[in-house]
């Protein structure tokens, strides 16, 4: 994730309309139509949601199958350095949501 802006990989964790196709990824890869059928989206949609996730080698995409790289995504959770933006992450979920 060299060369990747944290902040904004963050912002794009917690943000809520990305955020729930990241829990739908969770117990693993999913069909582009199934995650667009549980958000309420288009496929298309899914692809722009998750766009600079894929970039940054968080999301993997393998022809139509989405999938999350764990270890990335636990880096990034864990990380010292990004713990301020994590909370930072979260106090932004927690406006959204409230």
């Amino acid at each position: 994730m060299e060369g990747f802006d944290k902040e904004k990989v963050v912002e794009c964790i917690f943000n809520p309309d990305v955020s729930v196709i990241l829990a739908e990824l969770e117990n693993g890869g999913k069909e582009q139509s199934y995650l667009a059928e549980k958000a309420g989206v288009s496929e298309d949609e899914i692809k722009t949601r998750l766009a600079y996730l894929a970039e940054c080698g968080l999301v993997k995409i393998e022809s139509s199958v989405y999938s999350v790289d764990t270890e990335k995504l636990a880096k990034i959770m864990e990380g010292d350095e990004n713990y301020e933006n994590v909370m930072d992450g979260l106090t932004k979920l927690d406006s959204y949501l409230n």
